[in-house]
């Protein structure tokens, strides 16, 4: 699979990401309108973040660090072992996905009270996430099923409808979120649409699987396979990494339910700032690292260690190009941003005030955290899933260190800054293990790029602060969408100034 291969199928991707993070947005626009940063909406989103970081631990990071590796090698060399393979995960992850969300259902009193402190002391707001939780539970079996299934169609080459999967469920939300606006803000609705946007989102991609073979029978449904076992050893690390993921999420939102120490509200703040990070990232970092990984580990497989580096400078180079400009651009106007976006109903000026700070300060780290999911993109192709735990390990540490200096000062912001300095210090860490792992990297030419590409995103940032602090007889809807604009055709054009040739490759890929 070559640069051009990978380009396309991460343009693809990236489409389809773009559509569910615009559909997104509109989700959290109303639902922010909805709830804005009330006790509400931290009751849902401290219930709705439990699933989703289990998942994060057994479901939808295991399928593809895992399990695409392995499957690569059963295709290309046993293809009834390869659909033989598939119905054992599906049969496993059902049953381990399916014990989570019992243990998680019963213990939902007590995984509230330890990842939201703060709760305790309001008994009501406690309460409700706690049954928030229990109905949203089943969504972790949904998204895991759906997480194997991407898998699996992206280890085929075929990455269309998983990368659609999340516009369906976006859809299937705002739906829910709709129907919650007639019935008072009522959050139990959007807890169970939750659950309806997350079976829609399993059930699209089942003609395609079958279509490409997926026909199982009872009499295929084992819990043994020799593929399964290989998957198991690369998952138990795996699953420590995520694990120390997990205690990080953890740790920042205890922290933010402080609201002695952070003010009220800084449990949503830093769900809105996150998500708005996400929308770069998802587009870019999650589209090229998905689209790189079947190739990384196809090349892995066969020993062909510089081809496997090419995808990987490659890969880096395409996206540090689309990050850097967008964590300057989301620095440079957080609070235009948020407050266009967000400053209606329930969302008020000061819900605009920690978000804003929180999104400002998360935005720094944006390079960093695609650095990452491309590198350990890498050691999984490698099948190395220890590496990317150590390290983890030590980022674990400096944001735990740095959220508990800079939280006096920077309040909710000081979270978000201490995952940034967290997120650099991972992508560094993994660069030079990897280096030591398969030799150089192209060190010269990823750092050229960086750096023409910091000068071009830097005018940029001074080209849309100007605008920004000119375009002063215009609404701020107005001034803000003029400003975007304008402001991204001239990175373009500082970049060919300083002659970052990644964006020629692209665009003739893009025109092929």
């Amino acid at each position: 699979m070559s640069n051009k291969s990978i380009a396309k199928s991460a343009s693809i991707i990236g489409g389809a990401t773009l559509l569910s993070r615009i559909l997104g947005f509109v989700r959290m626009i109303l639902i922010a309108r909805l709830l804005g940063t009330s006790r509400i909406a931290e009751a849902f989103f401290v219930a709705f973040r439990i699933p989703n970081l289990i998942r994060n631990l057994a479901g939808e990071g295991a399928a593809n660090s895992t399990v695409v590796p392995v499957l690569s090698g059963y295709l290309h060399k046993e293809k009834h072992e390869f659909w033989r393979l598939v119905y054992v995960l599906f049969t496993l992850f059902l049953l381990i996905l399916g014990f989570f969300v019992v243990l998680g259902m019963f213990f939902a009193p007590l995984i509230v009270r330890v990842i939201a402190p703060g709760f305790i002391s309001d008994p009501d707001k406690l309460d409700l996430t706690i049954r928030l939780s229990r109905i949203m539970f089943p969504y972790l079996i949904l998204i895991g099923i759906s997480a194997l299934g991407m898998g699996v169609l992206n280890t085929l080459k075929s990455f269309a409808v998983s990368a659609f999967g999340p516009c369906i469920f976006n859809l299937a939300f705002i739906a829910s979120i709709l129907v919650a606006y007639n019935k008072n803000g009522n959050p139990t609705i959007l807890a169970l649409g939750v659950l309806i946007a997350g079976v829609l989102q399993l059930l699209i991609q089942i003609p395609v699987l079958v279509r490409y073979g997926f026909r199982p029978k009872l009499t295929e449904l084992h819990l043994k396979h020799k593929g399964a076992a290989s998957i198991g050893k690369l998952l138990i690390p795996r699953m420590i990494g995520s694990g120390v993921y997990l205690l990080n999420v953890f740790i920042d939102t205890i922290l933010a339910s402080l609201s002695w120490i952070v003010g009220v509200g800084g449990v949503a703040a830093i769900y809105y700032a996150n998500r708005l990070i996400q929308f770069p990232l998802g587009i870019f970092s999650f589209a090229i690292s998905n689209a790189a990984l079947p190739a990384m580990s196809t090349h892995a497989a066969a020993g062909e260690i510089d081809q496997l580096k090419s995808i990987l400078s490659f890969s880096l180079r395409s996206v540090f190009l689309f990050t850097i400009p967008s964590a300057v651009g989301l620095a440079v106007l957080a609070g235009p941003i948020i407050r266009v976006l967000f400053e209606r109903g329930e969302f008020n000026a000061y819900s605009t005030l920690i978000t804003s700070s929180a999104l400002l300060f998360y935005s720094l780290g944006i390079p960093a955290y695609a650095a990452v999911k491309i590198l350990t993109s890498c050691f999984y192709a490698l099948k190395d899933t220890k590496t990317p735990v150590k390290s983890a390990a030590v980022a674990l540490i400096v944001n735990t260190v740095f959220n508990l200096i800079l939280i006096w000062h920077l309040k909710i912001g000081g979270l978000a800054l201490a995952s940034s300095i967290a997120s650099f210090v991972n992508a560094f860490i993994l660069y030079r293990l990897l280096r030591k792992k398969i030799g150089k990297l192209f060190s010269g030419e990823i750092l050229s790029t960086i750096m023409r590409i910091i000068a071009a995103s830097g005018l940029m940032g001074v080209f849309m602060f100007f605008l920004r602090s000119n375009l002063t007889g215009l609404s701020e809807n107005i001034a803000l969408i003029l400003t975007i604009v304008l402001s991204v055709p001239s990175f373009f054009i500082f970049c060919l100034l300083f002659g970052v040739d990644e964006i020629k490759s692209i665009w003739r890929i893009r025109k092929n």
